[in-house]
């Protein structure tokens, strides 16, 4: 980590009740990197605290995982990854990387200013999609990964959502003309998940859609090589020493547009990756499959909801968390 690390002191966050921090001095190919750190505090005297990551075309904007947190006498921070929501800077290709260990950076980064000035001492990382695959590179081999005592992924991004002679031929050439080809643009289309969740079409979630766009940001070869090479360590086991919890949807979906199978599957990743992969990543890894879930499980319908968070709060009291 770059040690001439700086922050700005706390000031209102986009969303009422929460702050927000910049930290800056992030080297990066493209120039300097700044990423955005929220935080709302529970009102429970406590040195324990969530450190959640976001996914792919993604920020932090889900306010009721917060309230969980809160109430279970948790402390809630989100980072925002550079590129991303609100650390995206006019100079940079909005939610790009080259190499999966800038998003390690960034953790690291929130890690060092939660034990440093914010007197946490027990660490939950919590990570949904991509966020996911890096918090558990993470926890597996980052910097200060002594400091993280739990994990919980959400649909963690552990392996493309492709055939399997996609992945076997395509996959590998198309991460190699990233090496060589970093802009080159992947033609892609999706805009069922942001309809499925978005308030102005199918959903019932207000967001920024700068930030996180209904049809996405452009998928570049460079990305999905550094995609590629994370997903590769994955699939080869990781050591991840403290506990484990895996969420994910109880079945995955493929609808070309839109329909009510949207709103109670994940179209977004297979879920039989997700089972495949999680146990390699520690000892002590739990699996819980959520009936009705969405891709990202906290944005699931109401009763849904309610099963994911009776099971991470289940967990949470198993593990002594709380």
């Amino acid at each position: 980590m770059n040690h001439e690390m700086e922050w700005t002191s706390w000031a209102p966050d986009v969303l009422p009740g929460f702050e927000q921090a910049t930290l800056s001095g992030l080297l990066a190919p493209d120039g300097s990197a700044e990423v955005v750190l929220v935080r709302r505090r529970s009102a429970k005297p406590s040195g324990k605290a969530v450190l959640y990551v976001h996914g792919y075309v993604d920020y932090f904007f889900q306010t009721h995982l917060a309230d969980f947190y809160n109430n279970a006498g948790l402390h809630f921070y989100a980072v925002d990854l550079r590129r991303h929501g609100r650390s995206m800077r006019p100079h940079q290709l909005p939610n790009y990387t080259s190499d999966i260990d800038e998003y390690l950076q960034d953790v690291d980064a929130a890690v060092n200013l939660l034990k440093k000035e914010e007197g946490v001492d027990w660490l939950l990382l919590n990570g949904h999609s991509t966020g996911g695959l890096v918090a558990a590179l993470y926890a597996h081999r980052g910097q200060q990964r002594a400091a993280v005592q739990a994990v919980f992924l959400n649909s963690p991004f552990l392996d493309m959502n492709l055939p399997w002679w996609q992945e076997s031929i395509l996959e590998p050439l198309v991460a190699a003309l990233g090496n060589v080809f970093p802009r080159w643009q992947i033609p892609h289309h999706v805009v069922v998940y942001g309809e499925s969740l978005h308030a102005d079409h199918h959903g019932v979630w207000r967001y920024n859609t700068r930030w996180k766009p209904i049809e996405g940001f452009p998928v570049y070869a460079g990305w999905f090589r550094a995609i590629h090479r994370a997903q590769k360590e994955v699939a080869q086991g990781l050591s991840i020493d403290c506990p484990v919890l895996v969420m994910h949807a109880q079945r995955s979906a493929w609808p070309k547009r839109w329909s009510e199978e949207a709103m109670r599957a994940d179209i977004v990743l297979d879920i039989a990756d997700i089972q495949r992969l999680s146990p390699g990543l520690g000892r002590r890894v739990e699996l819980l499959a959520v009936a009705n879930g969405v891709h990202d499980l906290v944005l699931s319908a109401p009763q849904t909801r309610e099963k994911v968070f009776d099971g991470l709060l289940n967990w949470l009291i198993r593990i002594g968390a709380i």
